[in-house]
């Protein structure tokens, strides 16, 4: 839905994400596999406060598809 685009659904519906991982589940790292060509979702892990880690490799049947991986720690999140 492209109407939903710029509107910062994305951003929101990870951030609480990430709070129920660290703050419900107790991880203390969350990671997203980006396709580096998906600008939107990198200015979303960078407003998230995501670092950029390298690239990464999918399990078969995705491991010929480009992917970088973001993330972050959960004392970074809360800083």
């Amino acid at each position: 839905m492209r109407s939903a685009w710029g509107q910062g659904y994305a951003t929101e519906g990870a951030a609480r994400a990430i709070d129920w991982a660290f703050h419900t589940l107790g991880w203390t790292e969350v990671i997203h596999c980006i396709d580096p060509a998906n600008t939107g979702s990198i200015r979303v892990a960078e407003r998230l406060g995501s670092v950029l880690r390298g690239p990464g490799k999918l399990p078969p049947p995705f491991e010929s598809a480009p992917i970088h991986i973001w993330g972050q720690s959960c004392e970074h999140w809360r800083a």
